[in-house]
């Protein structure tokens, strides 16, 4: 029985009568990217068992069709088609494999790796020796409510009363009075070496100031470093360092961060390669200087308040000044070195008399600053002092300080960040030398101490070291006090000598100077130099 169709399917089959063999195609490949959406029925027991069978029996045939693929992508690319290698990279190949051959016969390989060893030398081992830390095996922890116990009930403990901090495992400070020089790098019951005491007791000789430029530059050239001129003399990282004003000996103090003093004698056997470390401290020595007067006294500051004099004929480290914390400088006031003026961070100076009883000051003066930085009196007229406040260093006469509001008589301006330190030139004064963060060293003319003196040079120098290295310092040679020295942050490593017109005499470089020397001083008497670094090791340039 035939029925009536429908406008559309008689449509429909219009359509498929006039269509052409290409529209053909073309349907058939739009139906097979885009396929109708088929509803979904699960199989039957029966039929995946069916497919199952079928799907063994295909394996050998889709298994000899893949290998088939294979060699025709092999043959493919043997003739360079389908991803294979072209004439060209074959030829460049060919090419790398001759240059890799011509370089291994000249061994420029081999002589890389010996380039590389001798520009990143080791250490030095001299020194103190690094003693290896035994960690306690605990036993494996275990959980108390897997196994069924009951929690263990913790009361906490109580807050130390003791200056021991349990956090860091190390004593706050030391108790007030004499420590004995006790070295901790020697068996108990070790007295101090005679020899190293007959060296301190050498007095200063007289030297010659007024060297011409050329002689000195000729002296700053003939100083060397080599391989037994390291040696680590502290634990952490260098905050101070000194030379002993001896001239038959090579004698150095360094203090480090956290409260040890170590001398080295440089070419004696005693200690760790002529090495001793004592503790009087418990934070970072800040500053420390051998006195003049008294050679065998070694005079150090440290964060933890406490300011000791190491007396080597006695055999004891002498509580001179004590307060609770934050001392950072010090420096003598008279030719006795008998009174000192010491700085703290709270923007204090007090005057020590080392002849009055007990570890007081005199006096406590403060000033119009947060911090004092760094001391420094005038060598000529020693009641005028510097001090490094914050963004301005001031000079001030100490016959006029009061407790609050010390007026200064100058004020050294020009600086746009903090003041790391200032020190009036060794012999006349006339100068004064800074060393600011804004990148600058100055030189300010003190002659006349006017009330501004002026800048008469003012050096660029990379003053940033960051927070693991001791903050750069310039300061005078005693023996020339025209010209300075200050480390670099320049690689290759160095340390640069200036003169105050701003011209650089020589810089100090060597392969066995590797690291930056943030701490340096030159010998009061003899042509060397030392620079400390952050690891306690101390290198020293002589001649």
């Amino acid at each position: 029985m035939l029925t009536k169709k429908t406008k559309r399917e008689a449509s429909v089959e219009t359509d498929e009568q006039n269509v052409t063999p290409e529209a053909t195609v073309r349907r058939s490949s739009r139906r097979a990217v885009a396929p109708k959406r088929l509803a979904f029925s699960p199989d039957t027991p029966d039929q995946k068992k069916k497919k199952k069978i079928k799907t063994e029996q295909e394996k050998p045939e889709i298994k000899r069709i893949k290998d088939e693929d294979a060699e025709d992508e092999v043959d493919q690319s043997a003739d360079g088609y389908a991803g294979g290698l072209s004439e060209y990279e074959l030829e460049r190949l060919e090419n790398i494999r001759k240059n890799q051959a011509f370089l291994s016969s000249i061994n420029l390989f081999q002589a890389r790796e010996d380039l590389h060893q001798t520009t990143r030398p080791k250490p030095s081992q001299r020194g103190l020796r690094s003693t290896a830390v035994v960690k306690e095996v605990l036993p494996p922890r275990k959980s108390l409510r897997l196994q069924n116990k009951p929690a263990e009930k913790l009361t906490l403990p109580k807050e130390p009363t003791d200056s021991f901090d349990h956090h860091l495992n190390r004593v706050l400070k030391k108790p007030p009075g004499p420590v004995l020089m006790d070295a901790i790098n020697q068996e108990e019951g070790v007295k101090i070496p005679p020899q190293l005491i007959d060296h301190c007791s050498e007095k200063k000789k007289k030297i010659k100031t007024n060297l011409d430029l050329k002689e000195y530059i000729s002296a700053l050239k003939g100083m060397k470093i080599t391989e037994d001129n390291v040696a680590k003399v502290v634990k952490d990282r260098i905050f101070s360092a000194a030379f002993h004003p001896c001239s038959s000996s090579l004698l150095m103090a360094a203090g480090d961060k956290w409260g040890k003093v170590g001398l080295w004698n440089l070419g004696a056997e005693w200690g760790n390669d002529g090495v001793l470390l004592f503790e009087p401290h418990s934070r970072p020595v800040s500053c420390m200087e051998f006195s003049t007067a008294h050679p065998t006294q070694l005079l150090s500051v440290s964060y933890d308040g406490s300011l000791r004099c190491m007396d080597i004929e006695k055999a004891v480290f002498d509580d001179v000044y004590d307060i609770d914390d934050g001392l950072k400088t010090f420096t003598f006031m008279s030719p006795d070195c008998s009174t000192l003026l010491v700085g703290n961070w709270f923007g204090e100076v007090a005057i020590v008399d080392r002849r009055t009883p007990g570890n007081s000051h005199e006096s406590l003066h403060s000033l119009n600053t947060k911090a004092v930085r760094s001391l420094s009196v005038h060598p000529l007229q020693m009641q005028y002092f510097a001090a490094a406040e914050g963004r301005t260093v001031s000079i001030y006469d100490s016959r006029y300080l009061k407790k609050t509001n010390s007026k200064a008589v100058s004020h050294l301006h020009g600086h746009s960040l903090v003041i790391n330190s200032a020190y009036f030139s060794p012999c006349s004064g006339n100068r004064v030398l800074t060393s600011c963060l804004d990148n600058h060293i100055r030189i300010y003319d003190t002659s006349s101490m006017t009330a501004a003196p002026p800048v008469l040079r003012s050096l660029s120098h990379d003053m940033h070291t960051g927070r693991w290295l001791t903050k750069l310092s310039a300061v005078w040679d005693p023996k020339k006090e025209d010209c300075f020295v200050v480390g670099s942050m320049k690689r290759p490593r160095r340390v640069e000598v200036f003169h105050e017109s701003g011209r650089l005499l020589h810089s100090f470089m060597d392969d066995n100077l590797a690291t930056v020397l943030s701490v340096t001083a030159f010998h009061p008497t003899r042509n060397a130099l030392l620079g400390g670094n952050a690891s306690g090791r101390m290198h020293v340039f002589y001649s």
